[in-house]
């Protein structure tokens, strides 16, 4: 079972309020959280203030109220800074140049199945991660999830579970560990893994917090309880320490 602190944070823009609560149970079977459905851009950004760990925003483009969706957008992009995606039934050239200029970082138009508007916040959550163009963005549009994608976002990684993503904070993550093609990501209460190189995913690593200490390990510095000879004490496990990575290690752990 997911743990529910791990389970990416949604919020509805919709005033459709049946379309809603389809959109919601949908995406609630697929393991992401549902902190809110509002029908206008004020409850929306109400609900943005109140519950400062939204992960992500589905808006549609109109909504009854002083503001439509790509006015909330622009909100949102001034002063809260996480993805969002647009979910409309108009396509016609005005409308998708206004909210091309407020830089989606996803674009699905209705009617939608389950798996597209799965498929649109894995892209969205891509295309946040690695601050893309706008240009990119609108060349994604048969993206296709890839269970390789580990993407970081405010002091989380954002990791591929069971065809979903979990959101770990990085002080959550305990060592990544390389077994032959895989490569383990071990933190407080699961393992998550990935059919990648170590090297891949330490790239999304801040280096100032996990450190390179063996061919095989990649440790959280802050993870560490202990040291005996060439062994970090993680929790329960005990991480070797190559001799190419001694002295850079130890010296840290000397001046902590």
């Amino acid at each position: 079972m997911t743990n529910t602190s791990t389970k990416v944070k949604l919020l509805i823009v919709e005033d459709e309020i049946l379309l809603a609560n389809d959109i919601a149970n949908k995406l609630s079977n697929n393991n992401y959280k549902i902190v809110g459905i509002a029908d206008t851009a004020k409850k929306a950004l109400d609900l943005l203030e109140n519950h400062g760990d939204i992960d992500m925003v589905l808006i549609d483009i109109v909504i009854k109220g002083e503001f439509d969706g790509i006015e909330l957008a622009r909100f949102i992009n001034q002063k809260h800074q996480v993805p969002f995606l647009f979910l409309t039934s108009h396509a016609d050239s005005y409308i998708f140049e206004r909210a091309k200029s407020v830089k989606p970082h996803a674009y699905l138009l209705k009617p939608f199945n389950e798996r597209q508007v799965c498929i649109a916040i894995e892209l969205a959550l891509k295309n946040f991660a690695v601050k893309a163009s706008q240009e990119e963005i609108s060349q994604k549009t048969n993206f296709e999830p890839n269970d390789n994608q580990v993407l970081n976002i405010k002091d989380s990684l954002f990791l591929k579970k069971n065809q979903h993503f979990e959101r770990v904070p990085l002080r959550e993550i305990l060592f990544l560990k390389a077994d032959s093609n895989y490569c383990s990501v071990y933190t407080k209460t699961d393992r998550f893994v990935y059919s990648v190189g170590l090297n891949k995913i330490e790239e999304q690593l801040p280096t100032k917090r996990f450190m390179r200490v063996h061919r095989s390990y990649v440790i959280n510095i802050n993870s560490v309880v202990g040291y005996e000879g060439n062994l970090l004490f993680i929790e329960n496990e005990k991480i070797p320490v190559s001799k190419a990575h001694k002295d850079e290690v130890f010296r840290h752990f000397k001046t902590i």
